[in-house]
């Protein structure tokens, strides 16, 4: 199985996600997003593959803004407030807070 994972390896929840991938025997690609930042139209993407409200995807401190579309406006130009860990493998995206919840996609 393949797995990518946006992956901040500051965040205990990312770690954490990370290391269920390996304990699940994932092929993993890892993507340092503060460091390899996605396109606004690869958000809009992963979120839409995985049923996901973009605006409802923004970290908790990060500012408010109007709907979807402003949200992944935001996060393309500020990686920082993309929530983290996000996983995609070929039976969907989850937004692994709690990390656990990746485990329905393995």
């Amino acid at each position: 199985m393949r797995a990518t994972i946006l992956h901040n390896p500051r965040c205990s929840k990312s770690r954490e996600a990370l290391a269920i991938l390996h304990e699940a025997g994932a092929e993993v690609t890892v993507v340092d997003y503060l460091k390899q930042p996605p396109t606004r139209d690869e958000l809009a993407g992963w979120y839409a593959r995985g049923g996901l409200s973009p605006r409802e995807s923004l970290r908790r401190d990060a500012p408010d803004v109007a709907d979807d579309d402003a949200a992944l406006d935001l996060m393309a130009r500020d990686p920082r407030t993309i929530e983290r860990p996000l996983v995609e493998t070929e039976r969907g995206v989850r937004l692994g807070r709690p990390p656990s919840v990746i485990r329905d996609i393995l």
